[in-house]
């Protein structure tokens, strides 16, 4: 059987993929780290030793193990040996509290928590809440070494059919405090995905993906995932740098990446960047917060071939996407729903809105996770029913259909501000704000008023180099709109804070900001 007729199946198991292009392929290179380069049947081999040392230790599949580490060929190697064994992954974020990771692997039951040096260190506070054993990746002096660990070298393992519903993975959403919500993918749902992306974005055996986000993030699997399963190449950067990242683009002839907008943002920035020849792109692809119309105009200047920004949520149901090579004229949009993609918009009562009207979005597809792990109640909140019983996903976003079937995104719905009883979208000042040569990031977030109930503030980044005032920038950006959407505060700050894949942590430029500081 080939890929073709593999891909063709119903549900499959990335593992099958990756041991059919070692038999086929053996020498083609398949990972590439920091330390090391493996070819298909290398790393197959490392697979095998894993999903073998994984059946020894009696994880038998729907078992969950743990993986909290900087990207590398072994953590590679543990999310597909772990898919071979049939076992669940959790992969975690190391940038996590140490109490949120604790809370974390005692959510999911994982029977095993892989970790390096830097994680290791991280968890000394939280050591006695972890009841299962350590195992170290890249050195670090957890309870065994990996290599101790594995399986002797030529083992296989059993084999381990998958069923459509059979999890395989909990991806933990953002959380900055308590235990953050495991979201659960079965196999059907990430199989599925795996046969559109081959469909639409040119993966093959001669793509080489340059993978610059963390393998814990749903962002990073959505494009990682399909780059082994249809043979190519996929180089593992532990920590984003621009420079190395247009190094490694350069020297490999690097023809695909998923980027978030933080990361192009600061590519572009780099005064050196045209120097660096990425002629070998196919397509790049961004997701996992909006990028803006400016910053997608200047990607298709200056940075050979296609651009894709996809919109969605890691608990699925609807997604939208957006080639903005073919569509110019809608780079202030997310794009139209896939194909078999459902998007509709609410209103508070849940009742559809027409097209032209601001709701919140919700989606439909085969795309819909399983559920929040051992969180009924939650999934019910996140479920939303149409006339005929159909199944949506509420994303939080709110967003508005034009004439032609684009999404524009407003906001989220928690990071609306209602201002004197006005509804006021925070990225429509974002991006007015974004306009002026002075900007180069920005943030704007609703804070407390006595006279309004609610009055946006914004927080700037300037650019090198520039000297502008807060008060003429925060005057200049007030001309620009409506009486009710003016700014009541502007700060000017070094840096935005940021999630690892980049998203603007809204929550602590509010809880930073004193409502003292606010001109009502």
């Amino acid at each position: 059987m080939g890929i073709t007729e593999l891909l063709a199946q119903p549900v499959g198991n990335l593992a099958d993929c990756v041991r059919l292009h070692a038999a086929e392929r053996p020498a083609h290179v398949a990972v590439i780290d920091s330390h090391r380069t493996l070819t298909y049947a290398g790393f197959d081999a490392l697979a095998d030793q894993v999903a073998s040392a994984l059946q020894r230790d009696g994880l038998r599949p729907g078992a969950a193990l743990a993986i909290c580490a900087a990207a590398s060929i072994e953590y590679a190697a543990l999310l597909v040996g772990g898919l071979r064994a049939g076992v669940a992954l959790v992969p975690l974020a190391p940038s996590s509290t140490p109490a949120s990771l604790a809370g974390m692997v005692a959510d999911s039951d994982a029977r095993l928590l892989f970790v390096d040096a830097d994680v290791l260190r991280e968890l000394a506070p939280v050591r006695d809440r972890i009841a299962v054993p350590l195992v170290g990746l890249a050195g670090a002096p957890a309870g065994q070494s990996f290599e101790a660990w594995l399986a002797p070298a030529g083992s296989r393992p059993q084999e381990r059919p998958v069923e459509p519903e059979q999890v395989f993975n909990i991806i933990y959403s953002s959380g900055t405090t308590g235990t953050p919500k495991g979201i659960v993918h079965a196999h059907a749902l990430r199989w599925n995905q795996i046969r559109r992306v081959q469909e639409s974005s040119g993966y093959g055996p001669d793509a080489i993906t340059l993978i610059s986000t963390p393998l814990y993030s749903n962002t990073t699997l959505v494009s990682f995932l399909p780059t082994l399963a249809l043979g190519g190449t996929a180089i593992l950067m532990p920590k984003f740098d621009a420079q190395r990242y247009l190094e490694l683009a350069a020297a490999h002839r690097v023809t695909h990446g998923m980027l978030v907008p933080v990361q192009y943002q600061r590519l572009l920035a780099r005064p050196d960047f045209d120097s660096y020849d990425l002629s070998s792109y196919r397509m790049k692809f961004s997701t996992s917060a909006p990028l803006s119309a400016a910053l997608k105009a200047d990607v298709l200047r200056r940075w050979p071939g296609g651009l894709v920004e996809y919109y969605g949520m890691t608990e699925g149901g609807g997604s939208c996407v957006l080639a903005a090579h073919e569509f110019p004229g809608k780079l202030h949009t997310v794009g139209r729903p896939m194909e078999g993609h459902d998007i509709r918009l609410i209103d508070d009562e849940g009742r559809e809105v027409p097209v032209g009207e601001i709701g919140e979005v919700v989606g439909s597809s085969s795309t819909i996770m399983s559920g929040y792990h051992k969180q009924p109640e939650k999934t019910a909140a996140a479920h939303w029913r149409d006339a005929s019983g159909k199944l949506f996903i509420r994303t939080g976003d709110v967003g508005r259909f034009d004439e032609d079937g684009f999404l524009t995104l407003m906001d989220r719905k928690k990071d609306m501000i209602i201002s004197g009883g006005f509804n006021i979208y925070p990225s429509d000042l974002e991006a007015v704000l974004q306009q002026h040569p002075a900007v180069a990031d920005c943030a704007v977030v609703g804070v407390p008023s006595p006279r309004w109930g609610e009055t946006p503030v914004a927080f700037v980044v300037l650019r090198d180099g520039v000297d502008v005032s807060a008060e003429a920038l925060m005057a200049w950006a007030n001309g620009q709109v409506g009486k009710t959407q003016r700014l009541a505060a502007l700060e000017l700050v070094d840096t935005l804070p940021r999630s690892a894949i980049g998203k603007v942590l809204k929550r602590e430029l509010r809880d930073a900001f004193s409502p003292a500081r606010v001109l009502d």
